[in-house]
C-alpha cells in the first residue's frame, strides 16, 4: 500500500509499504502541509531503497532524525538538516564540510565552527555507519587553540549581579551557582526545578541545549534558591524570561505599570545570542572586560574546585564526559579562593 497520513497525539505519522518496504514513523510534526511534504520525500527515498539499496539512498536528514530519536544529542542538528537535507549520507565527505562552514559559519571561530558543525555531522555519520547506511566518517578538524579559563573572583561576582538589569540577575546567580551552561539555563523548565529540595534536573527530552544526551542533577545552592523563588513571573514554563513592554489592560489604554515576561526565543538549541545587549550592559557598568555567559561555568568549576578538590565530583555535577575534560581547572592557582567561597557567596547577600 502506498504511504498515507495518519494523526496521533496531534503529531502526523507515515505508514505503508513501497515496493516490499514497510515503513511506519512519525514525521514529527503537526502541520498536515509540512507532514505531506515529508511522506512525499520518504516515499522517493524508500524507492530508491528498494532499486539501489540502503547505502545509496539514506540521506542525512534520515540518519539525524534516526540519530536523535535514539538518544542522540540534537543541539545544533536543525540548522544542519536544514542545509543537508535528502542529501545522500555517501555524498558528504570533508569537501562537503568545508564547503558548510564557509556557508553556514563565515567569520566563525575555529571552536563554534567544532561544536555547531563537524561535531554534529560526524556524531550523525558515525550513527549511521553503525547502522550500515554509509561508510564510516573520515573527517579532519579544523585546528583551533587551546581552550581559555576565564574566571572571577567572588567579589567580581558581587560587582557582576549587583550590576545586573532586574530580569538578567536571576540567570546570573543561577550561572554562577550552578555551573550550567546557558542554553542549558535559558530552555529549562519550571518542571525541572525542585525549590523545596534545593535541587534542578538539567533533563535532554526538556532541556534542548543539553549536550551528551544525558540527565543530570544539580544542588541548588541557597543563593540560587532565593533568585528562583524570588522571581516577578509565573513558576511554570520557561524559569528564566525577559521582559517585552507594558500592558494595556482597558479599552482606554491606561499603562498600569505591569510588564509582560516572555520566554527567550530559540536557537536550535544553542544560547547567547538572546542576552547580549544585556549582558554586555551588565558588564560594563560592573567594570568587568572579557567574561562571557560561558565564563559563568569556568568561574562555578574553578570555585568548585578550590573549594573541593573533587574532580570527579565536578566531573559529575557538571555534566563533562571525561575526567580529562576538568583536569584544566586543577591547574588554576585559586588556593586563596577555598577558604572564602562559601563566606562570600552567601544567601544573606542575595537581593
Amino acid at each position: 500500500m502506498p504511504l498515507v497520513l495518519y494523526q496521533r497525539a496531534g503529531v502526523w505519522h507515515v505508514r505503508g509499504s513501497v515496493r516490499g518496504l514497510r515503513i511506519r514513523q512519525s514525521t514529527g510534526v503537526r502541520d498536515k502541509s509540512q507532514a505531506e511534504e515529508i511522506r512525499i520525500k520518504l516515499e522517493g527515498a524508500a524507492l530508491t531503497r528498494s532499486v539501489h539499496g540502503e547505502a545509496v539512498a539514506r540521506t542525512f536528514a534520515e540518519a539525524a532524525l534516526s540519530y536523535g530519536q535514539n538518544g542522540g544529542e540534537i543541539a545544533h542538528l536543525e540548522r544542519l538538516i536544514r542545509h543537508f537535507g535528502q542529501r545522500p549520507l555517501q555524498s558528504i565527505g570533508q569537501a562537503e564540510l568545508e564547503d558548510a562552514a564557509l556557508k553556514l559559519f563565515r567569520n566563525k571561530s575555529p571552536a563554534t565552527v567544532n561544536r555547531q558543525l563537524y561535531t554534529p555531522v560526524v556524531a550523525v555519520l558515525r550513527h549511521a555507519a553503525r547502522k550500515r547506511w554509509c561508510s564510516r566518517p573520515v573527517i579532519k578538524r579544523p585546528t583551533q587553540p587551546k581552550g581559555r579559563i576565564r574566571w572571577i573572583t567572588p567579589e567580581e561576582a558581587e560587582r557582576l549581579t549587583a550590576a545586573a538589569a532586574p530580569h538578567l540577575k536571576p540567570l546570573v546567580i543561577f550561572l554562577l551557582s550552578t555551573g550550567a551552561r546557558l542554553s542549558e539555563a535559558l530552555y529549562l523548565d519550571w518542571r525541572d526545578v525542585d525549590l523545596a529540595h534545593s535541587r534542578v534536573t538539567f533533563a535532554p527530552n526538556h532541556v534542548r541545549g543539553i549536550k551528551n544526551g544525558e540527565s543530570r542533577g544539580v544542588p541548588l545552592h541557597p543563593r540560587a534558591k532565593a533568585a528562583l523563588a524570588s522571581v516577578p513571573w509565573d513558576k511554570t514554563g520557561a524559569v528564566f524570561r525577559k521582559p517585552v513592554g507594558d500592558v494595556w489592560l482597558d479599552t482606554r489604554k491606561r499603562n498600569l505599570g505591569m510588564r509582560r515576561w516572555v520566554p527567550y526565543a530559540s536557537r536550535d538549541g544553542a544560547g547567547g545570542g538572546q542576552v547580549k545587549t544585556a549582558w554586555s550592559g551588565m558588564c560594563r557598568r560592573a567594570g568587568i572586560e572579557d567574561f562571557t555567559p560561558h565564563d559563568c561555568r569556568h568561574t562555578w568549576a574553578t570555585w568548585h574546585y578550590a573549594a573541593n578538590r573533587d574532580l570527579l565530583a565536578l566531573m559529575k555535577l557538571g555534566g563533562w564526559k571525561s575526567l580529562a575534560m576538568v583536569e584544566r581547572y586543577a591547574h588554576v592557582n585559586v588556593d586563596q579562593l577555598a577558604p572564602t567561597i562559601e563566606k562570600i557567596w552567601e544567601v544573606k547577600n542575595a537581593g
